[in-house]
């Protein structure tokens, strides 16, 4: 399984507007094929940081979403509403039983 663990830092005058437009993106993603969880969230300690948190089959799955060009979209609209730069980090893990 491929874990990718996203933040990004939002002007708070354009809040609903990231809002939105990340919704919409979680949703649309978690539809794609190899998509086992994708979820945004508000960082406690940090109420302009969201967090992206996802979970995709493999490798491939994760590369074919990239090439989605709505995600590509998303990835530019949601970067001209921020405060900072993008951090994403990809994790490769494996289950225990």
């Amino acid at each position: 399984m491929i874990i990718v663990h996203g933040a990004i830092e939002i002007d708070p005058d354009r809040w609903e507007e990231a809002i939105e437009l990340s919704l919409e993106h979680v949703e649309r993603s978690r539809a794609e094929q190899g998509c086992i969880s994708h979820a945004v969230h508000i960082d406690a300690e940090n109420p302009n940081r969201l967090v992206f948190f996802e979970e995709w089959e493999s490798m491939d799955a994760l590369q074919a979403h990239f090439q989605v060009p709505a995600s590509g979209e998303f990835v530019q609209q949601l970067g001209a509403l921020a405060t900072s730069d993008p951090q994403m980090r990809i994790f490769e893990s494996e289950q225990k039983a």
